[in-house]
């Protein structure tokens, strides 16, 4: 964890490029999710498609995990790979290693490793990537984007 708290970068969303059915916080920093028990977040590439029918997958410029079905986690790699996690995590942290062609999650209150992408290659840039899903269900608060360090 000291290593990603070295390396760690401001994010906030950017209202042009965020779907429209996203309701972002002023400060930019959360993405309201009320209701919901699906989602799926990570990074993908500057260029990717973001219409029509999109396959969320490291081939397609996509390294996620997600939710579904209010407690089944899955990292999207290609065929996903079901996660055994011991608790549900409140706040998920993403590290990506340009160099090292890494993308890893982790639970950040736990400190724990949940998935990491390797072998990746990453030619430009890697925006945050957030979707709260559609389907309705219980998700008693937004994502929400916090500093490295802030608990």
């Amino acid at each position: 964890m000291k290593r990603v708290q070295k390396f760690a970068v401001d994010v906030t969303l950017d209202p042009k490029t965020a779907h429209p059915d996203l309701i972002l916080s002023d400060d930019r920093k959360q993405v309201q999710v009320k209701g919901k028990t699906d989602w799926a977040l990570g990074v993908t590439r500057e260029s990717v498609n973001r219409k029509g029918d999109i396959t969320w997958s490291p081939e397609d410029g996509y390294w996620t995990i997600s939710l579904t079905d209010e407690n089944e986690y899955e990292a999207l790699a290609g065929p996903p790979v079901v996660l055994s996690l011991k608790s549900d995590p409140q706040k998920v942290g993403v590290f990506v290693d340009y160099e090292e062609g890494l993308v890893s999650f982790y639970d950040v209150e736990a400190a724990a490793l949940i998935y990491s992408f390797t072998g990746c290659s990453f030619k430009k840039k890697l925006l945050p990537f957030f979707s709260p899903e559609y389907n309705e269900g219980i998700f008693s608060s937004p994502l929400t984007i916090t500093p490295v360090g802030v608990h």
